[in-house]
């Protein structure tokens, strides 16, 4: 009787390990620069994502090699969520080591970064494309030597005068940016679980644009 239950117990622990390593891995890496200046920062809204995300699910971030990272968990998905401590420019060191550590494929990556381009807020899925002039994502793109990777570009706006650029991402935000920031917070939340749980052209197609 003791052997079976042994043996029960001792089953039933394997398929958990089993369960747990064949778990579906994703790498969220939220892209910004380090140290407390930066914290409220346009140009960190990656780490804030991931910040904010973080404390919405109960996880909490570790300082580990290369950067903070947490573990979240849903349906079957392990979301492995990584803010740099490379500073921006050099993230792509960063997100290799964790690709090859966590053994997590290329397709199953997602950076998530800031971007002039869009007006504040909005949100733009793409599986592929160039960095855009944006130095964090040159260097991934250099490090994984390859343009096709899924980025999540979030809106900050190109609201500064001639010569301005610099001031202005790395100011923090407006009063009326911060106002808005949490609608934003949420939807960016959603599309990362989506990312996971409905693949990237599924997730493209509900968020884009949203």
């Amino acid at each position: 009787m003791v052997n079976i239950l042994r043996w029960i117990f001792d089953k039933k622990a394997n398929d958990q390990v089993e369960a747990h390593n064949n778990m579906k891995k994703f790498l969220i890496v939220g892209l910004g620069n380090i140290g407390e200046q930066y914290n409220n920062t346009r140009h960190n809204v990656g780490f804030a994502i991931l910040n904010y995300f973080a404390s919405k699910n109960d996880v909490n971030f570790k300082t580990e090699k290369l950067g903070d990272r947490t573990v979240f968990k849903l349906k079957g998905r392990k979301f492995v969520l990584l803010k740099p401590s490379t500073f921006m420019n050099l993230s792509g060191k960063a997100v290799k080591y964790w690709l090859d550590k966590e053994k997590i494929p290329l397709e199953s990556l997602l950076i998530i970064t800031d971007d002039l381009n869009l007006s504040f807020g909005s949100i733009r899925l793409k599986n592929k494309g160039s960095d855009g002039g944006h130095k964090g994502l040159k260097d991934i793109q250099d490090k994984l030597n390859t343009t096709k990777y899924n980025r999540f570009r979030f809106g900050i706006s190109d609201s500064f005068g001639q010569g301005r650029q610099t001031d202005y991402v790395l100011g923090e935000w407006s009063e009326e940016e911060l106002q808005k920031l949490p609608e934003r917070l949420d939807k960016s939340i959603a599309l990362i679980k989506s990312f996971g749980l409905a693949g990237i052209n599924n997730t493209m197609n509900e968020f884009n644009g949203k």
